[in-house]
């Protein structure tokens, strides 16, 4: 079994770090930056489409 993992950025730091999809609300719910604490939707922080539409598939 591979595992999923989603790529994330914040757009105030520019910190990258990854997640699996399991560990992140709703790509509409509030998240914060674990490194600065600004805090957006969690579609803001995927790194490219492809890993918000991996969130939504999988949440």
């Amino acid at each position: 079994m591979v595992e999923t993992y989603v790529r994330l950025l914040c757009p105030e730091c520019n910190k990258e770090w990854e997640l699996g999809p399991d560990e992140l609300p709703g790509p509409k719910r509030n998240y914060s930056c674990p490194t600065c604490h600004a805090t957006r939707r969690v579609a803001e922080f995927m790194r490219t489409e492809r890993d918000l539409e991996t969130l939504k598939q999988l949440r």
